[in-house]
């Protein structure tokens, strides 16, 4: 029988080792599904100086809800300055996502769909992305997204 002393002593030790162990399971793939939850996370605080970390410094930006290009930091800014005036209360819920790792890249590519209320009614747009990485240090920073509206069926 193990002592209640032995007992106190084991079970941080067995802790510390099964976080180490769940942590050294976690691969590059699961690494940048988190950041994409995180960033959804961030952009439903409504708050463009909370999402624009995940970019790099040179990342590029093509928005869901606009015809331009966004390719330096203050053009990103204005995007999502922009995008939480038109799309009040946004947040995002990502569906599947294919991410594929190249070394220090990575796309992650899938569907998301977003959800606003507008004019007091609860509204939703379908889209497709794409999401490329470059890791940095021990993060994974965006450098180039594309996002689309899914087009609807053709009849």
């Amino acid at each position: 029988m193990i002592s209640a002393f032995a007992r106190a002593l084991c079970t941080p030790i067995f802790l510390c080792v099964l976080v180490h162990i769940q942590v050294a399971a976690a691969g590059p793939k699961e690494d940048v599904a988190a950041t994409a939850t995180k960033w959804g996370a961030a952009l439903g605080q409504n708050d463009p100086d909370k999402v624009l970390p995940f970019y790099a410094k040179d990342a590029v930006l093509w928005g869901t809800i606009s015809p331009t290009v966004r390719a330096d930091p203050a053009a990103l800014r204005e995007y999502f300055v922009n995008a939480f005036k038109a799309l009040p209360g946004l947040k995002v819920s990502f569906g599947e996502q294919l991410i594929r790792i190249y070394g220090d890249a990575a796309v992650n590519t899938g569907y998301y769909t977003f959800s606003f209320v507008k004019d007091g009614e609860a509204r939703s747009l379908p889209a497709r992305y794409s999401f490329t990485y470059i890791k940095v240090g021990n993060d994974w920073m965006i450098v180039d997204h594309h996002s689309s509206a899914m087009p609807k069926p053709p009849m």
